[in-house]
């Protein structure tokens, strides 16, 4: 195993050890101060709206392939859904959750589901509430304007893998007057969205959204792991430069290397 490979194994084990550890001090300590972020504050009340006025959330999840990369903005998203569903369920218009790939339709089907059972209001799902609009960036675009344009959507929540055809997303929104969350890992996109969207999840503000809408104890403490391994890296990073500074950085990689 090279020295790469050996610092981020490290990195992960001691990440997943912070996940477990802050999950449990958390159960015992509830109530983490989050730094304030509008678009989830906007969230909460377009949610209670919802539910007042009996309009209905549109939540879109993308196109993410749970077997690649850009599934871990999926997941979020699947985690917001969750608990949105939850909240939102008892209006008159209940949610609906819209995707542009296969595997992720049949699990948002499946979370919308539980949720209902676990509120016992199983009577009450639809299987139209997870639809399957498109497998093309371009298709689903089109299946999910009629959604976005439909007056008794109130707010559209877009998270998940977005390309550029988000701004079609985002401009029916705009016409439609609703309130629009987004967040995205493409780099292109959230470009976009910082343009068009109401409330952009700018970076790592995506990632954050399980803790934000309380979707669990671990969503919580990833962000808690997340700010003590950044501060280990900051840490790393000027030991680096010390250690180079004093010409003992190669003697220490020599050893390293005779280690391994």
């Amino acid at each position: 195993m090279t020295i790469t490979g050996l610092v981020s194994l490290v990195l992960i084990l001691i990440f997943f050890g912070l996940i477990l550890l802050f999950s449990f001090a958390g159960r015992s300590r509830p109530g983490v101060e989050l730094r304030q972020i509008p678009a989830f504050k906007k969230l909460r009340h377009a949610i209670s709206l919802a539910v007042e006025a009996g309009t209905r959330l549109h939540i879109s999840l993308g196109r993410g392939d749970i077997t690649r990369p850009e599934s871990a903005s999926a997941f979020v998203g699947l985690s917001m859904v969750e608990r949105m569903s939850k909240s939102a369920a008892t209006g008159d218009s209940p949610p609906i959750v819209t995707t542009g790939d296969s595997s992720l339709a049949i699990l948002a089907q499946d979370t919308l589901k539980t949720s209902y059972q676990e509120m016992g209001l199983i009577d009450q799902y639809e299987r139209t509430s997870s639809q399957l609009l498109g497998v093309s960036p371009f298709s689903y675009a089109a299946g999910t304007l009629p959604i976005i344009s439909d007056e008794n959507t109130s707010a559209s929540i877009l998270i998940g893998s977005f390309g550029t055809e988000v701004a079609l997303l985002t401009d029916a929104g705009e016409r439609s007057g609703n309130l629009t969350l987004a967040g995205t890992d493409d780099i292109s996109a959230q470009a976009i969205l910082y343009a068009t969207a109401h409330e952009p999840l700018i970076g790592e503000e995506l990632y954050a959204g399980g803790a934000y809408v309380q979707a669990g104890a671990m969503h919580a403490a990833s962000l808690r792991a997340q700010d003590v391994i950044r501060w280990l890296i900051v840490i790393a990073i000027l030991g680096g430069i010390l250690l180079n500074a004093l010409g003992l950085d190669q003697t220490l990689l020599k050893i390293f290397e005779g280690v391994l």
